[in-house]
């Protein structure tokens, strides 16, 4: 028979799990509950991956009651009851914000959380504005105050301070009862099915993957040349492939404007990478070879084969006079909805919905073409127009 009686210590002083045992005898507990709220601390500022400090769960429960701070540095520690508990389908893993934490563990251990809840997701739908923070949820919907003085400390250093603990446990604590509220307001509006095709992308694997190959695409450029383009995505490229072997952060090998300082001169030789007035570091050496020999990739890439412009950046040919009134609708729509705006479309989906004639956006398929997507394309098409009066927007049949 299990003593548990370690478990609660652990709830009621805060004390960390530090063992594998005291670890499995908890997560034996959660299972026996339909949900778990999770949270992490970790410190990514000296590192490319980031390295775990520290897992909050809790159960259902009240206070402080059911939850446990557990210690990954802790000395023999085998997070692998954790891990079993997360593949537990029968227990919800409740995140807020969940794209770093799962990231951290599907890197560290090839796990993602499954089933798992975003409140950050969840409140987006259910009308809570954009990006919404967990301190305004706990305030507006658990009549808490979070205490966030602690969110910038060391957490890799120990013993934690009883500051660092309370603030950690409360990201869990409060969790619960914003969960239990979302999932009941989700359930009421028959709108639980869009919060799971929300969360898709990041229950898939390949969202955690990142290839060297594809840093190029998150540059930010003002010049959409070709050959530009091709030199700054091997070097972003080299930059990525450098920093993951190492585990240092990108800007330790080079920063985004010495990259595409680097892009624009194309340096040939060293005496030309001396000169260089952005490049503090990795005039020679390794990363001096990296960055002329992906200068060098850049220059000889064939012509067929230059990286085009993103349609981001590409001027939107459409209506200008569309695109505001597509706005409009958006507008209208969302809050006839109750359903925060950019998640149902962004600024650029509008103009590639007004410019393009059959544009691939997220705005035009599942729940948001139903919301959105279908009366948009028709007001494009002309069969619908806008009228604005004391009640709002509404929108009138042609």
């Amino acid at each position: 028979m299990v003593d548990f009686s370690d478990i609660h210590r652990y709830s009621r002083d805060m004390k960390t799990i530090t063992t594998t045992e005291a670890l499995a005898e908890f997560c034996t507990a959660c299972a026996a509950h339909p949900y778990v709220t999770v949270d992490t601390e970790f410190l990514r500022e000296r590192t490319y991956y980031s390295k775990l400090c520290l897992v909050q769960v809790a159960m259902p429960g009240e206070g402080d009651e059911g939850g446990a701070l557990i210690d990954p540095l802790a000395n023999g520690i085998d997070l692998a009851p954790l891990y079993a508990l997360f593949e537990d389908e029968n227990v919800v893993k409740v995140f807020h914000a969940a794209r770093q934490d799962l990231e951290i563990f599907a890197v560290e251990a090839g796990v993602i959380p499954k089933p798992f809840f975003d409140t950050q997701v969840a409140a987006m739908v259910c009308g809570f504005g954009e990006q919404v923070g967990y301190e305004t949820l706990v305030r507006k919907i658990a009549r808490e105050q979070v205490d966030k003085s602690s969110r910038f400390t060391d957490w890799s250093r120990r013993p934690l301070t009883d500051k660092q603990k309370t603030y950690a446990i409360g990201d869990v604590t409060h969790l619960r009862v914003v969960y239990e509220f979302l999932a009941k307001e989700l359930k009421a509006k028959g709108r639980e099915p869009w919060v799971q095709e929300e969360l898709a992308v990041l229950m898939n694997p390949d969202t955690y993957i990142i290839r060297p190959e594809d840093a190029g695409k998150r540059l930010k450029t003002r010049t959409n040349s070709p050959r530009f383009l091709a030199v700054a995505h091997a070097l972003a490229q080299f930059r990525e492939s450098y920093a993951q072997d190492r585990n240092i952060p990108r800007p330790r090998v080079f920063k985004d404007d010495a990259l595409l300082e680097l892009a624009a001169n194309k340096p040939k030789d060293l005496s030309d990478l001396s000169r260089s007035r952005l490049l503090r570091e990795g005039r020679k050496g390794p990363i001096a070879e990296g960055i002329l020999k992906a200068v060098k990739a850049g220059m000889e890439m064939p012509e067929k084969d230059l990286p085009k412009p993103p349609k981001s950046r590409e001027k939107p040919q459409g209506n200008e006079a569309l695109g505001d009134l597509l706005r409009v609708l958006l507008k209208a729509k969302s809050g006839a909805e109750g359903v925060a705006s950019k998640l149902i479309a962004t600024a650029a989906d509008l103009d590639r919905i007004a410019g393009e004639d059959n544009p691939d956006v997220h705005a035009l398929a599942g729940w948001r073409r139903e919301v959105f997507g279908e009366d948009a394309l028709r007001l494009k098409r002309g069969e619908i127009a806008l009228s604005a009066g004391p009640q709002g927007v509404t929108i009138i049949e042609l």
